[in-house]
C-alpha cells in the first residue's frame, strides 16, 4: 500500500502542474462578480456621503485608524497597530463577552502568529487546552494524526478554548495601550467623499448618532457584516449548519486531540474547550435544520447521530442532548473578492470565510494582521488615501499562501468527508481515510497544511490528487474491470470538480504565481518631508 501511495504522489505532482497550468492560461483572475449576499447580513445603505462637517462637532479625538469590530481580528489588529504607535479607535457593537459555538480552535500555525504579534498570553488564564493533532473515525476504524511539531518550541501546539474568553483577553490587552480606545457602538455606514472613505457614522450605546474620521478605516465586523458590500463582491454560500453541544466531565478517546467522525450524512467534531468541557459540533448539510423547540432536533441527534458517536463518549453525548442547551449556527463560505477602496480595508470574516471544519479561520485572520502590520510599518503618514490604497493592493497577494491553502483545504475536505450515495465519492472518502492512515509523509504533509505550519498551495494540490490516484489504484488492484475503470475515471473527475472551482474562486495566479501580480512588488510610498 505504501508503494502505491508513493507512485500516486508522483503522478499527482504531474497532474497538479498540468491542472494549474491549464487554469493559468485561461487568464483567470480569481473572485466572483456575483453581488448576492446572505440575506441575514444585508441592511440599509452602508455608505454615506461625507458632508465636510467639522470633526470637532462630534468631539472626535484625532486617530490614525478606525477599526470596526472587536472580535478576534479587530481586537488583535487594534493591539498590533497600537504597539506600532498608531492612534486607534475601535467601535464594537457589543463589548460584553461573546458566546459562540465556533472560533474555539486555534491551529499551531495560528498560535505562531499569535506569538509573532505578542498576544500569546491571551490563551493563558482561560483554561485553554493544548491540541496536538486529530483523531479520525470511520466505520469502526480510527487513526491518529499528529501535528509535525518536532522543529518547534515545546510551547507550540494548537489551542482550544471558549471563544468569548479568548476575545475578552485580547480586548483587555488592546485597551491597556494608551493610544487605543475601545467604544461600544453600532457602525451604520461608511463616510465617503469622491470615492474615498473618510470615516464612519455610528450610534453609541445611548443611541446618540456620531461620526468618526481617520485616514484608514479597517472593517472587521464579522460574518454578518453590513459594510462589506461597498468594499468587495460578496458571494456568500451556506453549505451546512453546525449544531453545537457541550459535553461535561467526559474523557475523549485521544486526549488533547480534536476528533473527527466521518459520519452519515456529514462529519461530527469533538474537541476540548476547557479542562471539564468538550465541544461537539454536528454538521447538518443544507440551510435548514430540525426544529429545536418542538423536539425534532433532540430526536435527530439521538436517532441519527448518537449511533455513530464513539462508545467512550456516547453517554455524555446523550446527557448533553437531554440537558437541552442545543445551539445552531450556519456555516458560511465566501472567497475574498475585494474592491480596493481608498481609505478602507476589509479583514476577518467580513472579508473572507471558509467552512469551519478545519478550524482555520483565526489562523487566516492572524496571518493577515501580520501581513498588514509589516506593510504599514514603514509608513509614517496615512493621509494620502489613493497612494496608500495602491500600495496596500499588495496585501491581497501577500496573504494568499496562507489564506488560499487553508481556504481550499477546508472546502475540499468538507466535500470529501461528506457521505454520498455515489460510488466514486464513496471511494474518494475511503481513499482519503486510508491515505492519511498510512502515516509518514502521507499524514504529515496534509496535517502540516491543515495546521497552517506549511502554507503551500501546490503541496495541497499534489496531496489532494495523490489521494485520488491512490483511490484509483485500490480500485484497479489486483485486477481491473470495466466497471472499476469507470468508477476510477469518475473518481478523478469528481476530485477535479471538487478542488478546481475552489482554486478558481481563490485566484490561480495569486495562489500559484504571485510573483506575476504587479502589486506583489509595490514599494512603500516615499515619505514627504
Amino acid at each position: 500500500m505504501v508503494d502505491l501511495g508513493l507512485s500516486g504522489s508522483v503522478l499527482a505532482v504531474v497532474l497538479g502542474f498540468v491542472a494549474v497550468f491549464w487554469f493559468f492560461i485561461q487568464g483567470n483572475g480569481g473572485g466572483s462578480k456575483d453581488k448576492t449576499d446572505d440575506p441575514a447580513t444585508t441592511t440599509t445603505t452602508t455608505t454615506t456621503v461625507y458632508d465636510g462637517e467639522s470633526r470637532s462637532k462630534d468631539g472626535n479625538d484625532d486617530v490614525d485608524i478606525i477599526i470596526v469590530g472587536a472580535g478576534v481580528a479587530g481586537a488583535a489588529l487594534a493591539h498590533t497597530l497600537g504597539k506600532e504607535g498608531r492612534r486607534v479607535k475601535v467601535i464594537e457593537r457589543d463589548l460584553t463577552e461573546p458566546d459562540r459555538i465556533v472560533g474555539e480552535l486555534l491551529q499551531p500555525g495560528g498560535y505562531l502568529k499569535l506569538q509573532e504579534l505578542g498576544l500569546e498570553d491571551c490563551v493563558e488564564k482561560i483554561d485553554a487546552q493544548r491540541v496536538f493533532g486529530y483523531a479520525l473515525f470511520k466505520d469502526g476504524k480510527s487513526t491518529r494524526l499528529s501535528y509535525p511539531l518536532e522543529k518547534f518550541h515545546s510551547d507550540v501546539a494548537g489551542r482550544s478554548f471558549h471563544n468569548g474568553r479568548f476575545i475578552q483577553r485580547m480586548r483587555e490587552k488592546a485597551a491597556s495601550l494608551p493610544n487605543v480606545k475601545l467604544e461600544q457602538g453600532t457602525v451604520t455606514s461608511l463616510l465617503e467623499e469622491n470615492g474615498t472613505i473618510k470615516g464612519v457614522q455610528y450610534k453609541t450605546k445611548s443611541g446618540e448618532e456620531l461620526k468618526a474620521y481617520a485616514p484608514l478605516t479597517v472593517v472587521c465586523d464579522g460574518c454578518f457584516s453590513n459594510l462589506r458590500r461597498t468594499l468587495c463582491d460578496p458571494k456568500v454560500e451556506v453549505p451546512s449548519c453546525f449544531v453545537g453541544l457541550v459535553l461535561e466531565n467526559c474523557q475523549l478517546p485521544h486526549e488533547n486531540h480534536g476528533h473527527v467522525i466521518l459520519a452519515d450524512p456529514s462529519p461530527i467534531l469533538f474537541y476540548p474547550i476547557s479542562s471539564t468541557e468538550v465541544r461537539c459540533l454536528v454538521d447538518v448539510p443544507g440551510q435548514k435544520v430540525p426544529s429545536i423547540s418542538n423536539g425534532e432536533m433532540a430526536k435527530y441527534l439521538k436517532n441519527v447521530v448518537a449511533p455513530q458517536v464513539p462508545a467512550e463518549i456516547k453517554d455524555a453525548f446523550i446527557a448533553a442532548i437531554n440537558k437541552g442547551n442545543i445551539r445552531t449556527m450556519p456555516n458560511r463560505s465566501m472567497p475574498a473578492a475585494p474592491h480596493p477602496t481608498p481609505g478602507a480595508l476589509l479583514m476577518g470574516d467580513a472579508f473572507n470565510m471558509r467552512h469551519p471544519l478545519t478550524g482555520g479561520g483565526m489562523t487566516v485572520a492572524l496571518s493577515d494582521i501580520v501581513v498588514l502590520r509589516d506593510l504599514l510599518k514603514p509608513l509614517h503618514d496615512l493621509n494620502d488615501a489613493p497612494t496608500l490604497c495602491r500600495y496596500l493592493e499588495s496585501f491581497y497577494t501577500l496573504r494568499k499562501p496562507v489564506a488560499s491553502t487553508i481556504n481550499t483545504l477546508a472546502g475540499a475536505l468538507y466535500k470529501v468527508f461528506c457521505a454520498s450515495p455515489d460510488q466514486a465519492r464513496k471511494e474518494m472518502r475511503e481513499a482519503c481515510f486510508d491515505y492519511l492512515s498510512l502515516g509518514g509523509v502521507f499524514s504529515e504533509g496534509p496535517v502540516s497544511l491543515l495546521s497552517g505550519l506549511n502554507p503551500r498551495p501546490l503541496s495541497l494540490v499534489c496531496h489532494f490528487f495523490a489521494v485520488a490516484i491512490y483511490g484509483v489504484g485500490r480500485l484497479l488492484l489486483p485486477f481491473p474491470s470495466p466497471k472499476r475503470l469507470w468508477i476510477g475515471a469518475r473518481l478523478i473527475s469528481g476530485a477535479s470538480a471538487i478542488i478546481f472551482p475552489i482554486i478558481k474562486a481563490e485566484g490561480v495566479r495569486q495562489m500559484f504565481f504571485p510573483a506575476t501580480i504587479p502589486a506583489y512588488y509595490r514599494a512603500p510610498p516615499e515619505v514627504r518631508l
